[in-house]
């Protein structure tokens, strides 16, 4: 059951209540950063306050995974849009432990759609113009590994900036706590050093 009437009688108080104003900030990063993380709804509200953000501080990008899976697809342009337009300078990429995305099996998923109604003439037709579904409805297997592959596409996108730091961290989506995959440039002339992290049993 839809939750859309119950959303817009909720909207239609917040605003008559004024109730934005607690949230009233431009659409420039305070803290000129931009990160990338997960759909999972334990960070909804975790992430922001495990990292000292509140309203107005970063851009906030989300994908299953915290995954950049091409690096011309939507996630590469909102980081570039936020550092070309909007003023970052750092990204972070925020993955965590216990992540869904390690379990993501395309054969399940596929079966999934089909119990749903999709077609396999569909996913023959799809399979035939070349998407590879079983890779682009995989997981992957290490958390931080992930992160580290994320880091190095944005990293090596040839129109990211030589100057921006890019960050990689697996959070506890239990306790928030921040562990250091690969740690960027955070000063002009300081090279990137790779920290490795300890995997986690959920990862």
């Amino acid at each position: 059951m839809s939750r859309l009437t119950e959303i817009l009688e909720f909207n239609r108080s917040f605003v008559q209540n004024h109730e934005f104003e607690a949230f009233r900030t431009t659409k420039f990063p305070e803290k000129k950063m931009v990160i990338l993380t997960c759909m999972d709804t334990r960070l909804v509200e975790l992430l922001p306050k495990a990292m000292d953000l509140k309203n107005g501080d970063a851009k906030i990008i989300k994908s299953a995974g915290a995954i950049v899976a091409h690096p011309f697809g939507s996630i590469m342009r909102s980081i570039l849009v936020a550092i070309y337009s909007l003023g970052a300078e750092e990204v972070y990429v925020i993955g965590h432990h216990d992540c869904g995305m390690t379990s993501l099996n395309s054969e399940e998923v596929l079966n999934q759609a089909a119990a749903r109604g999709i077609s396999s003439e569909t996913i023959r037709t799809l399979e035939n113009s070349g998407i590879n579904l079983q890779r682009f409805l995989t997981g992957f297997h290490s958390v931080s590994d992930a992160v580290a592959d994320s880091v190095r596409v944005i990293r090596n996108h040839p129109l990211l900036p030589s100057d921006i730091g890019v960050h990689g961290l697996v959070m506890n989506p239990e306790t928030g706590e921040l562990s250091i995959v690969t740690r960027g440039k955070e000063q002009e002339g300081e090279d990137s050093s790779a920290i490795p992290v300890h995997h986690h049993p959920h990862e």
